[in-house]
């Protein structure tokens, strides 16, 4: 058997990333930066009187879990500190809501505030240097 025929049948087998990272090769990937926006028709959204369908806080609650942290301006992150504490009135979806977003790592961008709650860090400057996941 010829050399070439050795390395080509290898080559086929495996991807060229694992031959590489078994030689010794580091990769850096780049996270996906996923933007998100929720809008009603009229442009407003009262947050203290608007309560959304059981259905969509499921698919809330998997959208936040799949994501490895979330990046707020000062005014949405206020309304999203509703989330940090319990409320005895909660159905499951709610609380279940609640425990995915706290879990996840936030940034919030704001020169005005001075702190921010758990698993928050505040960004007053220079965000893409602070956001290494």
């Amino acid at each position: 058997m010829r050399r070439a025929d050795c390395v080509q049948s290898h080559f086929c087998g495996t991807s060229a990333r694992a031959i590489l990272k078994n030689l010794g090769w580091r990769f850096c990937t780049t996270a996906k930066l996923v933007y998100g926006l929720n809008q009603s028709l009229d442009g407003y959204v009262d947050h203290l009187k608007f309560r959304p369908s059981l259905a969509l806080f499921r698919h809330f609650i998997q959208h936040v879990r799949g994501l490895t942290g979330i990046v707020y301006g000062r005014r949405m992150y206020d309304v999203m500190r509703y989330w940090d504490e319990n409320c005895a009135d909660w159905v499951a979806e709610e609380q279940d809501f609640a425990a995915a977003w706290r879990s996840r790592p936030k940034w919030v961008v704001s020169r005005s505030l001075k702190s921010v709650g758990p698993n928050a860090t505040l960004v007053e400057d220079g965000i893409e240097a602070v956001i290494i996941v």
